[in-house]
């Protein structure tokens, strides 16, 4: 279990960052043959980046919401599309591979994702009594005291 932070705390990332929201929608969970390959891809790929140098893959970390839904944090649009266009890396087969078995069948299953390009100081985050959690674990987290009390102090920087 991971560690509780008692504190009030926040996140704190130098420079721009792209939020990455990803998820998949099982629609007819009796055709496992066509959901089931998407669903076990994903922490193949999350292994993966795991494994590579952050600063080659823009790749920071990344986040849970529950059956099916991630949040990722990457550094760059650049480094986000790179990986995903790889073809020596999970992604590009795997989404092919997808692609080509759910042609027929894009009623069975659904896969979602939003891009969100943050720019340096135009975001806010407040974590208390939590691990590091969310973009506070992709980054830095600092005391949420002095000038960062408050959410207008935080989303100024």
């Amino acid at each position: 279990m991971a560690k509780v932070i008692p504190e009030r705390m926040c996140a704190r990332i130098e420079g721009d960052f792209v939020v990455f929201l990803i998820g998949i929608r099982i629609n007819a969970w009796w055709k496992i043959a066509t959901w089931g390959p998407a669903f076990m891809a994903m922490p193949r790929m999350l292994a993966e980046l795991g494994r590579l140098p952050r600063a080659e893959t823009g790749f920071l970390g990344y986040t849970t919401l529950g059956l099916g839904s991630i949040v990722q944090y990457w550094r760059s649009f650049e480094h986000l599309e790179a990986y995903a266009s790889a073809k020596d890396r999970a992604h590009q087969p795997a989404w092919a591979a997808f692609n080509q078995r759910a042609r027929d069948a894009r009623g069975d299953v659904g896969i979602w994702h939003e891009t969100y390009l943050v720019r340096a100081g135009e975001y806010e985050t407040l974590y208390s009594g939590m691990p590091a959690y969310g973009l506070g674990r992709a980054s830095e987290l600092v005391p949420a005291t002095g000038k960062r009390a408050a959410a207008r102090g935080r989303m100024r920087g």
